[in-house]
């Protein structure tokens, strides 16, 4: 789940609640508490439990790597490790290796409220561009995608159609390394890939 989501879900229930004791009294918040009560019973319910996210299956023995990147990866040092991960290992095929890069759209809060997401969508675009040709200078050919803004679902959709064998996650700094720490835990517990995270250096 997305940082802002919580707050939202948080004021969806208490706010009903705390107007229905303002304007009705006891008696209407009391009935408004218990019906939200019963709506966060409902979609908990309907909740499916979190399975492994496995990736659709190769047709072949190369390797497929997806980077998620959340910063544009023009770090040299960033873009060798990622290249280190693109080499064959032995089990899968030494060429051949396919590669995507993907960015989240990183809606933000005035886009959220305006429901206006190409603003997101076209820095993703941006971070694509300048990640793909790093990668390019590097000698690494790669596609790239824009993807959902939380980085779990955004993995989780494009594996439906990539046969990953591997799945960068590349953060842009310790702070971000730390706010994105829920998602990278999530991935790592869930992919049926190997995983790994790239933090740029962001002095």
């Amino acid at each position: 789940m997305t940082a802002w989501k919580l707050p939202l879900i948080v004021a969806a229930i208490v706010v009903p609640i705390v107007a229905g004791f303002l304007l009705g009294g006891a008696a209407v918040g009391a009935a408004v508490g218990a019906l939200a009560a019963l709506a966060v019973l409902v979609v908990a319910a309907r909740m499916r439990p979190l399975g492994p996210i496995r990736p659709v299956p190769a047709r072949d023995l190369q390797r497929h790597v997806l980077v998620v990147a959340t910063c544009p990866v023009e770090d040299p040092a960033a873009v060798a490790e990622i290249a280190r991960a693109a080499q064959g290992d032995g089990v899968h095929g030494d060429d051949g290796t396919e590669m995507l890069v993907l960015a989240p759209a990183q809606i933000g809060f005035l886009d959220r409220w305006a429901s206006d997401v190409e603003p997101a969508r076209h820095r993703a675009q941006q971070r694509l561009v300048a990640t793909v040709a790093a990668l390019a200078k590097a000698g690494i050919a790669a596609e790239a995608r824009v993807g959902d803004e939380d980085v779990v679902q955004a993995v989780e959709d494009q594996l439906q159609s990539f046969p990953a064998t591997d799945v960068i996650l590349v953060l842009a700094g310790p702070e971000e390394a730390a706010a994105a720490a829920g998602a990278s835990a999530e991935l790592e517990s869930r992919l049926q890939a190997r995983f790994s995270r790239v933090i740029v250096d962001s002095g």
